[in-house]
């Protein structure tokens, strides 16, 4: 991460190059921003006109940006389907094709009411672990440890960090094998 750039100015016979300079601009360090201000850096060119360009990180994706979307997404499934690896996915009774998979539509298929959203993918992943366990509830630390190893997996498949959706379904697996656990005691 950038902590700042030095006030000292670049010497003129490197900068002056037709007719533009270069200003160079502090960058607040993490507690030298104002309470409640967003981090963002600020790049100032300086020519015969003056713009000044400034990102933050909410950043939205743009129409200019939509073909450059998709050239990526093109791209990766291209590599994908090179390395024998479809791209298609199975979403209940219907396939999706990501390499044609719109924002939006992931958006949808990971939101609450999605097919790969939290309570969903929970279902499913509850309904293997019963039916793996023969429905037996006495083998829950079984069947918790083998979800916790599948957990650890992935997380260490992806550099140890997963997307807060993923810690949310695993919460929602466990709950439901503990809830699933209890009905089984109040009914014997």
């Amino acid at each position: 991460m950038v902590q700042g750039i030095s006030h000292n100015r670049i010497p003129d016979s490197l900068v002056n190059r037709n007719n533009r300079e270069m200003e160079s601009v502090h960058l607040p360090k993490g507690n030298e921003r104002s309470p409640g201000s967003a981090p963002s850096d600020r790049v100032n060119l300086r020519s015969e006109t003056n713009s000044t360009v400034t990102y933050t990180g909410a950043a939205q994706l743009h129409a200019a940006d939509s073909a450059r979307y998709g050239m990526l997404q093109n791209l990766v499934a291209n590599l994908l389907q090179e390395q024998g690896i479809h791209t298609k996915i199975a979403v209940g009774d219907s396939e999706i094709d990501i390499a044609t998979l719109t924002p939006g539509k992931a958006r949808e298929l990971i939101s609450d009411d999605g097919y790969f959203g939290v309570q969903q993918t929970s279902d499913r992943i509850f309904q293997f672990a019963v039916g793996i366990a023969g429905g037996d509830p006495s083998r829950i630390e079984a069947i918790k440890e083998g979800i916790d190893q599948g957990f650890a997996e992935a997380k260490k498949a992806f550099g140890d960090w997963l997307p807060d959706i993923s810690y949310q379904t695993y919460d929602a697996v466990m709950e439901k094998l503990d809830a699933w656990v209890m009905e089984s005691k109040d009914v014997a």
